[in-house]
């Protein structure tokens, strides 16, 4: 029994300890318009600890809410001017972490009712016992600390989904990248798988094509020279004109697989441009379309055969060309970043469907009535061969830009 007794003190005395700390951190407003009340109410909080503020009407309360931040206003309802209500009302609306105890000698079931739906927290009639009020205190403290950490609790949470909704944003967008990435690198294996098996047949063809060609070739000539009617010549002549056209189309179809004879020797991107742009003029004012050059660097000389540049640009050109029959821009972009020089060449011609765009470098593949459908995969071989890249971008009745990506220092594979 003792034992027991003992515990129940110390308990007590931890409750009473626990209070006291309450007591020392928390502030306190009292409002009633009776001075007696008013005082009485103020020292028995006062004695508990609680630093305690006192107002006789609406106005000062309000000043002194806004000034010390009480944790627990302790309001009269019945007050001249201004009521408990209004004031109420006014403290949750501007501070709602305030919580508000209504103490009125004139009570009602509905009076009651409507105090709480305004935000009170607790309603207490008049005369009422010192200790009933200090409990009714404590209790809303209580809940107030326990709400007011729920609302922490909350903002907390919805901070946290606000960072694991970034991070997944984050996450996606990363998932996407590597996804576009992962397209473009299996689309240049499955582009190099077709530059190797083309090369392999084109080797095959070049031997065989070649040799029944030559000797069409010879007995056309061998005819022409025992021929007098002119009809005839011309039809022979024809028919060498279509056998050096099916020999140059073999010549383009082993340039887009196996590199040439070439020379290397320090050459001038922009200068190269420059060239080709003079000799395309005729066709550009043909067509009436305009040409805008910005280099916005001044890149330094790049190790490279200079007709295999040449052929890059003169290709990429004379698409563009081709695209603005009726007049347009043809824009050449120069810029250098890091060891890499960019050349963007873009026009305003119908573009290319977006289906279309993955289809653009494989050999034969052509949207023009005439060509073989060979300058953008000798581009991409070209481009290749010096460790660059080229990338292309296209909107359907806006234009086209190719940007082709040269190391300053070409080295050559």
């Amino acid at each position: 029994m003792i034992g027991a007794f003992l515990m129940t003190k110390q308990a007590t005395r931890k409750q009473n300890v626990a209070r006291d700390v309450t007591a020392r951190n928390t502030t306190l407003l009292v409002v009633d318009d009776e001075k007696v009340n008013r005082d009485l109410t103020a020292q028995i909080f006062r004695n508990r600890g609680f630093r305690v503020f006192t107002a006789s009407n609406a106005s000062d309360a309000l000043v002194l809410v806004e000034q010390e931040h009480p944790e627990v206003v302790l309001l009269d309802y019945m007050m001249p001017g201004k009521d408990g209500f209004s004031v109420l009302t006014d403290i949750k609306i501007n501070f709602p972490d305030i919580y508000v105890i209504i103490l009125t000698g004139r009570g009602s079931e509905q009076i009651a009712v409507t105090l709480m739906k305004a935000g009170a927290s607790d309603y207490i009639l008049k005369p009422f016992l010192n200790p009933d009020l200090v409990e009714r205190v404590e209790k809303v403290l209580k809940v107030r600390e326990v709400e007011l950490r729920n609302r922490e609790l909350v903002l907390e949470r919805d901070r946290l989904l606000r960072e694991i909704e970034s991070w997944n944003r984050t996450l996606e967008m990363r998932v996407q990248e590597k996804t576009e990435e992962l397209k473009k690198i299996q689309a240049e294996i499955v582009q190099t798988e077709k530059m190797s098996t083309l090369g392999y047949i084109s080797a095959g063809m070049a031997h065989e094509i070649r040799n029944p060609l030559n000797s069409i070739g010879l007995y056309v000539q061998l005819l022409k020279g025992g021929v007098d009617d002119s009809e005839q010549v011309d039809f022979l002549e024809k028919i060498e004109t279509e056998v050096r056209r099916i020999d140059s189309i073999l010549r383009k179809l082993m340039d887009v697989v196996k590199r040439p004879r070439y020379h290397l020797q320090h050459v001038s991107v922009p200068e190269i441009i420059d060239s080709l742009l003079d000799l395309f003029q005729p066709r550009v004012k043909l067509h009436g379309i305009k040409v805008k050059r910005d280099y916005r660097v001044d890149p330094p000389l790049i190790l490279a055969d200079a007709a295999e540049i040449e052929q890059i640009f003169s290709n990429l050109f004379a698409n563009s060309i081709e695209e603005m029959t009726e007049g347009g821009v043809l824009s050449v972009v120069l810029e250098q970043d890091h060891d890499m020089m960019h050349v963007q060449v873009a026009d305003t011609g119908k573009g290319i469907p977006k289906e279309d765009l993955q289809k653009i470098f494989d050999p034969f593949y052509t949207t023009k009535n005439s060509g073989t459908g060979l300058g953008l995969s000798v581009v991409l071989r070209i481009v290749r061969t010096y460790n660059g890249k080229i990338e292309v971008t296209s909107e359907v009745g806006k234009g086209t830009k190719f940007t082709v990506s040269l190391p300053l220092l070409a080295v050559v594979s």
